[in-house]
């Protein structure tokens, strides 16, 4: 009768903590940005302390965006009960419920103001828009593919608008560890899923 783990409030509280600390501790904009600078020689984007910094901040808020779709995806679906079965979605009901505790927790968590939560949600709200109208049936991206995502354009945008097509081959494989580090991140908060179905 309850299609949720009797946790699911814990749940969202943990990745609404693990997330951002995620993004952090792996370094994955900064990695990015840097990578992108060497290898396309465009040095000129850190010479300005306060520009880089500021370049920083925006690009880790789109990155936070995208591990929230991510990480949203993937924790409002059941696991598979056997290897040859798929991934049941939560129901309507029972994953906006988690998507609400999520997010109000990542507000609180990171200390926004009530306009600040609005513009992320509203913003998530384009995030999964886009991506739901430009999904075809799901497959493996190549390493030189340039993922369809509005992550890749907003950073690329972000990044480097005068080599937008450089800086959106490197966003795109930013998504990629984006996109492993919001699996890794809701395996580790949410074992108990994975091995309560395997009994």
């Amino acid at each position: 009768m309850r299609s949720q783990p009797p946790n699911v409030t814990d749940l969202a509280s943990e990745l609404a903590q693990r997330l951002p600390e995620a993004l952090i501790g792996e370094r994955v904009i900064p990695r990015f940005v840097d990578s992108y600078v060497v290898e396309n020689g465009r040095h000129a984007l850190q010479v300005h302390a306060s520009l880089y910094r500021d370049r920083l901040a925006l690009l880790q808020r789109e990155a936070l965006l995208a591990l929230t779709v991510q990480a949203l995806s993937t924790a409002c679906s059941e696991p598979p009960s056997s290897k040859k079965s798929k991934p049941r979605p939560m129901s309507q009901k029972d994953a906006a419920a988690f998507r609400r505790k999520f997010l109000n927790a990542l507000a609180r968590q990171q200390k926004w103001s009530v306009g600040e939560a609005l513009d992320f949600q509203t913003d998530l709200q384009i995030y999964e828009n886009l991506i739901r109208r430009n999904s075809a049936p799901r497959r493996t991206r190549k390493s030189f593919e340039v993922a369809n995502h509005p992550f890749v354009d907003r950073s690329a945008f972000l990044l480097d608008s005068s080599f937008m097509e450089k800086a959106r081959i490197a966003a795109s494989r930013a998504l990629g560890d984006l996109e492993d580090l919001a699996a890794h991140v809701v395996a580790s908060a949410a074992p108990q899923k994975g091995s309560a179905k395997s009994r």
